[in-house]
């Protein structure tokens, strides 16, 4: 944030506004066209890409902004609240991309930042498990040495994208030669690498972005394929998810924000009785109370989205966690409240509001579920003990 306090700079309200006026040319109407006819929004990609917005907080040597998640985060948001959710920018710029930029190789930035940053590459991220969700240390997708390559097996599932993505970073787990305990280990895989093979996942969500199960069979990747340090996994993999829940915070807050301008937008002008229904305070209370929700969501996102900027990625884990909580709680009432104020409208594919109940429910779920956070929560911000 600026120096004035919760005011935005000039730089970042010219953002705002860009993004703002990108996703508008577009619309959801785009977007939800796209989704129903199983066709992707490169168009809308490409462009985000071309302007900067995409790899806004990669290094400027790469061809990115130079700036931070507080400005991806921004991005995300004007871009959900027009009606243009880019789930991918989540982990393409976002994971993927700070974790290279951080931990990565100078062949590994010069190969594929520039790309992530232009939106010409797209790279997917795969850490879930059919047996490893939340409880990360039951990851079995294991990377042994063949000689100078890696070899990898395993399984993943729910992995967003991969169809649209030229690579995938995986998260998988090495033996450590000290202790011969098995060690979390990232590498680049090229979505063509032979053994690779994905599935889709039928969803019930509306989106043009698909999700996937991976079937990693001996896939052969050399020694350039493993992201930075063997020694430094750990913290190259946690790297990733602080910026994960940032941006998830994001999303929710610009689908909520969408849904109350559609209904604002409705109630407005609905007329039943004497006055338009706006005026009722059965309808205008709820909507006040979630753009309240809302805004209180935006500024803890702001608050971890800074904190992390200035590299406390304690400070940053604590907010990210509470914000993505609370993105989640206010995006989904505000969803229910959109439909409610339309009626049966509410429920047509002409408004485009009931599309967003699926879309909503999922910020309660990932990338790390509410359970979970609460459980963090109560664990190192209240000090209670573990219950697992």
């Amino acid at each position: 944030m600026s120096d004035t306090g919760f005011i935005e700079s000039a730089e970042r309200r010219e953002l705002r506004k860009a993004v703002a006026a990108l996703a508008s040319s577009y619309g959801q109407e785009y977007y939800l066209a796209k989704a129903r006819a199983g066709e992707y929004t490169d168009e809308l990609w490409s462009e985000a890409g071309k302007l900067g917005f995409i790899g806004v907080n990669l290094p400027e040597e790469y061809g990115g902004g130079g700036a931070g998640m507080y400005e991806l985060s921004l991005v995300m948001d004007e871009m959900a609240a027009g009606g243009c959710s880019l789930l991918m920018m989540v982990v393409s710029p976002a994971i993927n991309g700070t974790i290279i930029s951080k931990f990565g190789t100078d062949e590994q930035k010069k190969r594929w930042l520039p790309g992530i940053a232009d939106g010409s590459i797209t790279m997917a991220f795969a850490i879930t498990e059919p047996d490893a969700g939340s409880n990360s240390h039951r990851i079995t997708t294991t990377a042994r040495r063949d000689g100078s390559d890696w070899i990898l097996s395993g399984q993943k599932v729910y992995i967003s994208g991969v169809d649209q993505a030229d690579a995938v970073l995986v998260v998988g787990r090495m033996e450590d030669a000290k202790t011969g305990n098995l060690k979390p280990a990232l590498f680049i895989v090229p979505t063509d690498t032979p053994g690779f093979t994905y599935t889709k996942i039928d969803m019930e969500i509306v989106s043009p972005e698909n999700q996937f199960s991976l079937f990693i069979d001996d896939v052969r990747v050399p020694a350039d394929a493993l992201v930075g340090s063997e020694d430094a996994a750990i913290a190259q993999l946690f790297a990733g998810l602080n910026p994960e829940r940032i941006m998830g915070a994001a999303n929710a807050i610009g689908v909520g924000r969408h849904a109350i301008a559609k209904a604002t937008d409705y109630v407005k002008t609905r007329q039943v009785w004497k006055t338009p229904i706006g005026a009722h305070q059965g309808i205008s209370h709820p909507l006040a109370q979630n753009h309240i929700e809302l805004e209180l969501a935006r500024l803890m996102m702001q608050k971890a989205a800074t904190l992390y900027d200035a590299g406390d990625d304690f400070g940053a884990a604590e907010a990210a966690n509470m914000a993505k909580y609370a993105a989640g709680e206010a995006s989904t009432r505000a969803v229910d409240q959109a439909v409610q104020c339309l009626g049966g409208n509410g429920l047509t594919k002409e408004y485009g509001v009931a599309s967003m109940i699926t879309a909503s429910r999922l910020a309660r779920i990932a990338p790390v579920s509410r359970e979970m956070i609460l459980n963090f929560v109560a664990q190192t911000s209240l000090g209670l003990p573990r219950s697992y």
